[in-house]
């Protein structure tokens, strides 16, 4: 199977080879949402934390005696039964982040691009380079490729100049081959690879 290479006009020059063992078979749905879980889990800060009794303000004398008032005895105001006290079993800072394994992570992004490229997602080009840096330019740049919303590209490697264009683009991610996840293809609408990056996935993913 073969996929058609544009250039930046949207004009076809070439093709690509597609390897049945990265893009053929059923779509493994359950790795790809595991490879998300975990970057999602990896992603968050974890800062959450609660005073216990230890670290609310307040004296740590005894209110009364411990007998003969017939109240409930009680050693501290900054007991958690009592308003503006300590809380008990409160979250903690923490890391969420858990070991994936690799084979998991790559059948994850697998799955992913067979996924854009039976819905018709995915558009291989011969390259992903800009002249000058220029948000505008690289706004039509893919609007011509067909490209709305979402999207991510991927290269070998960033081209600076294309990076800075489209940094400040809504939904637009600018990443090398060798850095992409299942996470990035699927949180995007399109998926937008230069030719060298797509062979050079498809040995990784073999």
């Amino acid at each position: 199977m073969q996929l058609d290479v544009v250039n930046h006009n949207n004009e076809k020059v070439g093709a690509v080879d597609i390897r049945d063992e990265v893009f053929g078979g059923r779509v493994n749905a359950d790795l790809i949402w595991e490879s998300v879980v975990h970057e999602n889990a990896s992603k968050r800060r974890g800062t959450h934390a609660t005073k216990n009794r230890a670290l609310v303000s307040g004296s740590g004398k005894k209110p009364w005696r411990q007998k003969g008032t017939g109240r409930a005895r009680v050693g501290s105001v900054r007991t958690p039964l009592w308003r503006h006290g300590g809380t008990v079993f409160g979250p903690e800072p923490r890391s969420y982040d858990f070991r994936l394994p690799k084979k998991v992570g790559r059948g994850a992004l697998r799955a992913a691009l067979a996924q854009k490229m039976k819905e018709g997602q995915l558009i291989v080009v011969d390259a992903l380079a800009a002249t000058e840096i220029k948000t505008k330019t690289a706004a039509e740049m893919l609007k011509t490729l067909g490209v709305t919303g979402k999207a991510v590209l991927i290269d070998l490697a960033v081209d600076d100049k294309l990076l800075r264009s489209v940094r400040n683009m809504p939904g637009i991610a600018y990443l090398p081959s060798g850095r992409v996840t299942a996470r990035d293809i699927m949180n995007a609408a399109r998926v937008v690879t230069t030719k060298s990056a797509l062979e050079k996935l498809q040995e990784a993913l073999s």
